[in-house]
């Protein structure tokens, strides 16, 4: 049902929540009054590895290890879930939540979400992905809790279809009243939330994506040779590997490898592409890995030809490793990537410039060095997990004081 823009259901529901709902829990019996958070997450899928899993997991596995209590919900249970199982963190199955739309069992994903955020008894909601961001603010709502909304990049992004960008611009402006605040990873995110009156302005914290280090061990050594590229993210039509399959099909008379990370509904007619544009020898699918620093460790160039993006965790991932980075100039790409400082910056889907950055890569060690030293300084300087952290936790304590303050 959230797919459609005309539909009338998921309205009804939001307006029919009014803040002050006779059936919301009181708010101060779900509130402690020292200084630990009870914080649910909840996310769409758990079989899943990207951006907004991975955050999730970061957060609420150092959240507990501070002593503040969390736990994730989330449907389509795997690899998400398989490792919140192995760092002790709690993950509540929501079996109706599921990625596509599917009238009646959004529903009963909504039903199973609101009793099982009901017998946990969290103090604050924290919502990640698209039909978990709309579930889980609703969920919030009608159970009286407060809730954060992360938009680890927005569905109306330029880039995006010009349909889906209109269903996301829609639902988004219905929902975001829901939310205490909405936490978007760029500030191209926030202008383009602005810009659609998806949110007023004093609702919208930009918090940048950070990752943990990685030790020495896994820094790459950009400068060796012969070098290999690399380049994670699923394989959809958002991550346009034709165009660098285009751009690499020009490079045949230079040494390099492709490695490529990720799964996804596509990834059988990208192969498919790599053999017909010849280059299918030099190409690797590695599929969904968790040992990524380490792959990171062994390439010398990595590469991302998105067509809209919000701000990249591979990007961070990749400059932490000391890697330069070659990556479509969408999204907040150019607030992490800085064009001939840390990387090169390339309009989406031009496979010229493309191809001109990467030769030029290619043909020099020493560059490759240069720019991935400063790349790493970069992210030492900016994009640190305990940067995000500290930021993050600092806006869930806001909105609880501010709840506080009010029921007092």
């Amino acid at each position: 049902m959230f797919a459609n823009p005309g539909h009338k259901m998921d309205a009804n529901m939001i307006a029919a929540l009014d803040p002050l709902t006779s059936n919301a829990a009181p708010l101060r019996s779900l509130v402690r009054e020292d200084d630990l958070l009870k914080v649910a997450y909840v996310i769409t899928r758990a079989d899943d590895l990207g951006g907004a899993q991975i955050h999730v997991r970061d957060f609420a596995t150092r959240l507990r290890a501070d002593g503040h209590e969390a736990a994730v919900f989330g449907g389509a249970a795997g690899i998400l879930r398989e490792q919140l199982c192995d760092l002790g963190v709690p993950f509540v199955e929501i079996p109706a939540l599921s990625r596509d739309s599917h009238g009646m069992s959004d529903f009963r994903a909504f039903s199973q979400l609101r009793n099982a955020l009901h017998g946990f008894g969290p103090h604050l909601v924290s919502a990640h992905s698209s039909k978990a961001g709309i579930l889980a603010r609703v969920a919030a709502r009608s159970l009286g809790l407060p809730a954060v909304f992360t938009a680890h990049g927005w569905a109306f992004s330029e880039g995006v279809p010009a349909f889906q960008r209109f269903g996301a611009r829609w639902i988004e402006r219905g929902a975001s009243p829901l939310a205490q605040r909405i936490i978007v990873v760029s500030e191209y995110d926030r202008r383009i939330a602005l810009g659609s009156n998806v949110s007023p302005s004093g609702k919208l914290h930009v918090i940048r994506n950070g990752m943990p280090d990685v030790p020495s061990e896994d820094r790459a050594q950009p400068e060796r040779t012969p070098p290999r590229l690399m380049m994670i993210g699923r394989f959809a039509a958002q991550k346009d590997h034709a165009t660098l399959f285009r751009a690499l099909s020009r490079l045949m008379d230079r040494e390099w490898r492709l490695d490529l990370v990720g799964g996804g509904p596509r990834q059988g007619s990208v192969r498919q592409l790599a053999s017909e544009m010849g280059i299918a020898d030099r190409v690797s699918f590695l599929g969904m890995r968790t040992d990524v620093s380490e792959l990171l460790a062994a390439a010398q160039v990595y590469v991302l030809s998105s067509r809209w993006e919000g701000l990249p965790r591979s990007i961070i991932e990749a400059m932490r490793a000391g890697l330069p980075v070659v990556a479509s100039d969408v999204g907040g790409v150019a607030e992490v990537v800085e064009d001939g400082s840390t990387g090169c910056l390339v309009p989406r889907g031009n496979v010229g410039a493309l191809t001109a950055r990467l030769r030029e890569l290619l043909g020099s060690p020493q560059l490759r060095r240069l720019l991935g030293e400063q790349g790493r300084i970069r992210y030492e300087t900016g994009f640190t997990f305990e940067l995000m952290f500290e930021r993050t936790l600092a806006t869930y304590r806001e909105v609880i004081d501010e709840i506080r303050a009010k029921a007092a």
